[in-house]
């Protein structure tokens, strides 16, 4: 079986600085995941952070969390794009 890769290519992670809560922190994410972040952010029209807080936010209620990295991917996929 053959794939293609997506448009673009194949990227590895790029790490940026967020604020949560007023603290700095690290992300690193593949350039395919920032995109997808920056558009849901645009559609409810919050800023970046703020949406990286939510996600934060929700990670750490669970029994588990995973690292903030996982939980925004996870998340994005999970959630509908339109």
């Amino acid at each position: 079986m053959n794939v293609d890769p997506p448009p673009g290519g194949f990227h590895g992670p790029v790490k940026r600085s967020v604020t949560i809560a007023g603290h700095q922190t690290s992300i690193s994410l593949e350039p395919l995941f920032w995109e997808a972040l920056e558009q849901v952010a645009a559609e409810r029209a919050l800023p970046l952070n703020a949406l990286i807080a939510a996600i934060d936010h929700a990670r750490i209620g669970g029994e588990d969390p995973p690292n903030l990295a996982s939980a925004i991917r996870t998340w994005l996929l999970g959630h509908p794009r339109g």
